[in-house]
């Protein structure tokens, strides 16, 4: 009762209140910045999640594809931004961790400290694919095939730098064997190679490959993540392959820029876990191979960009591949 008549004796300025973001936030409509161009699985599977997110803040979720140096350009805008929720930033395992390695002190932003983790969306698995006319069946003949001709066998990936480029050079840190990397400008043109036969052995998405594998002109020896692909259910995972502690895989998060409000934050990423666990989003999700991420609190999501920090960015730099 003391407490009570002390509090209502105060001016009504001094009263404590709700914290004003936590209250009223969103006021206006929120942009998300996708740092690629439109049409790639980042901008598929954000589109895919704004509507539930816009029904559940009740504000226009607006998408910006702002592309250019491999996501450089529009991750840096946002760590620029105004901390106030309007702006966010659809970053990847490429924006955040690889492209510290491949820039080094060039990168114009740091992926810690000029930026808030809110909410992981996807893992997307890179799977490892040959040729038929490479004569092997499972992911052991590769790795024997590899091991018999150290340097001789050439892969191609989508880039130098890419998440598929790295996963194939921590697939052959694992079975301690050499090749050569052939990286083209792109999946597209890789894709086309690989078919022709030119090139006999790719890292990439199972949704990429799916279709030609499911038609036999490519086979798919393994998915490097714990589970399966929804798309080649026939394909083992790197473990079940034989290769066990062996994953590589590209991730899609959404970040604000740093100090924005912790309670912008936590409504952000209730809002980003209900579109996940939507039943039809998560349908959509996973017929485009973009398995979403089911759990991830802003902090289990900083504490996992640490991590991947610490496990990529070494690999990034003793590849050898840079930004240039």
């Amino acid at each position: 009762m003391m407490r009570r008549r002390s509090l209502l004796a105060l001016p009504a300025s001094l009263l404590p209140v709700p914290s004003l973001a936590q209250t009223t936030w969103p006021t206006r409509p929120i942009r998300i910045v996708v740092p690629f161009a439109a049409g790639g699985s980042t901008d598929i599977s954000t589109r895919l999640l704004a509507p539930r997110i816009q029904q559940v803040l009740g504000q226009p979720v607006v998408i910006e594809n702002r592309g250019g140096a491999g996501g450089t350009l529009g991750s840096d805008a946002v760590a620029k931004s105004a901390p106030d929720g309007s702006t966010f930033l659809m970053g990847t395992i490429s924006t955040h961790v690889l492209a510290v390695g491949l820039y080094g002190p060039r990168l114009p932003y740091d992926p810690e400290r000029d930026f808030v983790a809110v909410a992981p969306t996807v893992m997307v698995p890179i799977c490892i694919t040959v040729h038929p006319s490479m004569g092997v069946t499972d992911l052991a003949g590769l790795i024997a095939l590899i091991k018999a001709s150290p340097g001789k066998i050439a892969y191609g990936t989508g880039g130098a730098g890419g998440s598929a480029h790295i996963g194939a050079v921590a697939f052959l840190n694992a079975i301690g064997a050499e090749a050569t990397h052939v990286p083209y400008r792109g999946s597209a043109p890789m894709l086309t190679d690989m078919l022709a036969g030119q090139v006999s052995l790719c890292f990439d998405t199972p949704a990429l490959i799916a279709p030609h594998h499911a038609a036999g002109r490519l086979r798919c020896l393994a998915v490097a993540t714990a589970a399966r692909s929804p798309l080649m259910p026939d394909v083992p995972t790197s473990e079940e392959a034989g290769l066990p502690g062996y994953k590589a895989y590209s991730w899609f998060g959404l970040f604000a820029p740093a100090g924005t409000p912790a309670p912008i934050v936590a409504k952000m990423n209730a809002a980003v876990r209900t579109a996940l666990l939507d039943p039809t989003n998560r349908a959509r999700l996973e017929g485009q191979d973009l398995p979403p991420i089911q759990e991830g609190s802003p902090a289990e999501f900083a504490a996992f960009l640490r991590r991947e920090l610490e496990v990529w960015v070494p690999m990034v730099r003793a590849s050898g591949a840079t930004a240039d």
